[in-house]
């Protein structure tokens, strides 16, 4: 028999309560962890109410960004402190719009050019790097610090140029690198600052006594919700900033380059549709297709912003979640300090980790490539950090021994920890019990 219902709202009510229903009765594991099982450096952490939310969307088939897409941006920009937030389809293009952002002619003297110079580390993911080159601009690479695996900021000066027109730095895996020093010197020098946040959601970091969420000090700062990240959307990124010139230039450049900031569906809002006068076009053209910047098309569609709402809610006990399994990883480590690195919070922060970075010592007898293996082989997932250092990657074939980009200084600890260091998860879906075979295994891994 046909299921009738008496209105939309209740129907609707009854599809998502149908859906929890099965999420409960099909997806909810009630499973201990058994000692020795698969233990992922990150994964999914949800309940019925994404999927919930996600019912609600699909219902909705509006499928391009829309009301769910409303509700995360200003969510998050109100989570985090900032005034703009707009998602994007995944971080690295979250990255690839702030840095397009800054190449603007409306930036006038301040505009990013081809053959102008950005501050960076080698250490680093592959999409923080990727933008500068392809805009044509230079790269200049520092090294970093151990433990704490970000800029070493004692070289900054050296590496200022009369080019120097950005500095462009992630939070490596959550922990923040120094941003007071670097924030006072792109202040100073009237550098623009892109804060690549996608590793460090709800990480703190404080400034003559004021603390900020990472993610809140640079002109523009960026974020991912790629399943292993903070909060998941599946796919999906973001772009912020409190500058009301960068955001027009964001919702441009994310949205194929047109002038018009209408919201899609929305035609008009300014009431000057039809009446100005754009480049060379006739007059009257309609601003809806009218094309300031070279741009992209970068949406999200609603039904990832439907879950991204969802997983917000859970946001805070997801980041005190982590912030306790990397505690019980250092304190259950402390005593291999002879032969492993063990990382450490930079100065006046609070980091939300992404992960769990080691370094083996290199007068230890062991090496790094023993250890994962070991740990891979008693089903305990490991990551490098990244690129280890991106210059040494084949992507840089073409470009080595060239003026495309600059070195500062040397790189001994970037390819130091080309070498020996790796991660290990600290996701909110891992037990204590995950915790303590983990440590149990690198102690077997390290001592023998």
């Amino acid at each position: 028999m046909e299921k009738k219902w008496e209105n939309e709202p209740q129907a609707r009510d009854e599809i998502k309560q149908m859906v929890a229903e099965y999420y409960h009765q099909f997806m909810e594991s009630k499973k201990t962890y058994i000692e020795g099982e698969r233990i992922n450096y990150s994964g999914r952490v949800f309940d019925d109410k994404e999927m919930m939310s996600l019912a609600d969307a699909m219902l909705d088939f509006w499928l391009t960004s829309g009301r769910f897409a409303v509700e995360f941006e200003e969510k998050y920009a109100d989570m985090l402190g900032v005034k703009h937030a707009h998602l994007v389809n995944s971080g690295s293009s979250a990255n690839l719009i702030a840095f397009a952002t800054l190449t603007s002619p409306e930036l006038g003297e301040r505009r990013i050019l081809p053959g102008d110079e950005v501050i960076t580390v080698a250490a680093a993911f592959p999409t923080t790097v990727s933008p500068i080159i392809q805009y044509g601009a230079v790269p200049v690479f520092l090294d970093v610090t151990i433990p704490q695996y970000n800029i070493d900021v004692s070289k900054l000066a050296e590496a200022l140029s009369d080019k120097t027109k950005a500095i462009f730095l992630a939070h490596t895996l959550g922990n923040p690198f120094d941003i007071k020093t670097v924030k006072t010197f792109c202040d100073e020098h009237h550098l623009w600052l892109i804060e690549d946040n996608c590793d460090a959601l709800g990480s703190e970091y404080t400034i003559d006594g004021e603390t900020r969420l990472t993610g809140a000090w640079g002109d523009i700062s960026t974020g991912s919700f790629y399943p292993p990240h903070h909060v998941t959307l599946g796919e999906g990124g973001i772009v912020c900033t409190n500058d009301a010139l960068l955001n027009k230039l964001i919702l441009s450049y994310r949205d194929w380059g047109r002038d018009c900031v209408c919201p899609s569906g929305q035609d008009n809002l300014c009431g000057h549709r039809f009446d100005g006068q754009y480049g060379e076009l006739p007059e009257g053209y309609d601003h809806k297709y009218v094309y300031s910047h070279f741009g992209y098309n970068m949406k999200v569609t609603d039904m990832q912003a439907a879950v991204g709402c969802a997983q917000l809610e859970k946001f805070p006990g997801f980041a005190g979640k982590r912030r306790d399994n990397w505690k019980r990883l250092k304190e259950a480590l402390s005593s291999l300090k002879d032969k492993l690195i063990l990382p450490e919070a930079g100065e006046n922060s609070d980091p939300s980790w992404f992960g769990f970075l080691i370094s083996i010592r290199p007068d230890s007898g062991i090496s790094r490539n023993a250890v994962t293996k070991y740990l891979e082989e008693h089903n305990i997932q490991t990551r490098l950090l990244f690129s280890g250092n991106i210059i040494r990657h084949p992507c840089f074939d073409e470009l080595r021994g060239t003026n495309a980009y600059r070195i500062v200084g040397t790189l001994r600890n970037t390819d130091f920890i080309m070498e020996n260091s790796f991660w290990i998860g600290v996701y909110p879906g891992m037990t204590d019990e995950m915790i303590d075979y983990m440590v149990k295994i690198i102690f077997e891994a390290v001592e023998g």
